[in-house]
């Protein structure tokens, strides 16, 4: 239990790795503040959460690309368990598509999800954080985010972002208490690839659909393994890649 008493805020909660790291956060004591559009999938999560750790867990209807509605979230929080020592900057979404077949609007739905949302989680949370001289600002990055494939140049466009903004974010508040991790994932079993509408990365897809992806729980480990270091210690970026097969 080495986050008891830690009250930790996680974006995207619903699914995939969202849902691990909810979790596992759980399982090791925090209070978890549930954060996601799909309400009714966020209910069922919390109540495993409560009935399997006897613990706490609430639910907070979120769209991460809303000012007020990031900020209702840190209060809701606050107004439940008192404060927030964790955020998990997690939502995301990787709509991958090729340049020439003009996404427009996918671009503009990764550039407000990917990076709009992440900044909106750390604007609610830091000045509280700062104040309190404590906090860990987990933002969720990707491979993509360290390097360009094709098909993920937008995608990767917005994961660099984040990587920045975490490097630039560790230096400012080197100093005040307050950590920040990047955690990047490789392939994982999530609902991410779903969503996707261009049918040649589809095609693409189906190509490598024997290739060796990892699970959210993966990523939900070194979430934990992050958040859980000595206060001293800060963890600035985590990269977690599958074996090849």
């Amino acid at each position: 239990m080495k986050l008891k008493e830690k009250v930790a805020i996680v974006t995207g909660a619903s699914s995939g790795i969202g849902e691990a790291i909810a979790k596992h956060l759980a399982d090791e004591g925090a209070k978890v503040v549930l954060a996601a559009r799909r309400e009714e999938k966020l209910a069922d999560l919390s109540s495993n959460i409560n009935e399997k750790n006897d613990g706490s867990a609430i639910v907070v209807k979120t769209d991460v690309t809303s000012k007020d509605d990031m900020e209702n979230l840190v209060a809701r929080a606050k107004e439940e368990f008192g404060k927030v020592d964790i955020v998990i900057n997690n939502a995301g979404v990787m709509l991958l598509s090729f340049i020439k077949n003009d996404k427009v609007d996918e671009w503009a739905q990764m550039v407000d999800v990917n990076i709009k949302g992440v900044l909106y989680g750390i604007h609610a949370a830091l000045p509280d954080m700062l104040e309190q001289g404590s906090g860990h600002l987990v933002n969720v990055s990707s491979v993509a985010g360290h390097e360009v494939f094709p098909s993920s140049t937008v995608y990767s466009a917005t994961k660099y972002a984040v990587r920045a903004l975490s490097m630039g974010l560790e230096k400012e508040l080197s100093k005040t208490g307050v950590r920040v991790t990047n955690i990047s994932p490789g392939a994982v079993e999530t609902e991410l690839t779903h969503h996707i509408t261009d049918e040649e990365v589809m095609g693409m897809f189906k190509d490598r659909a024997d290739r060796k992806k990892l699970h959210a729980d993966d990523i939900a480990r070194a979430v934990v393994y992050a958040v859980t270091q000595p206060d001293y210690v800060n963890v600035n970026e985590v990269v977690v890649r599958p074996m090849a097969k």
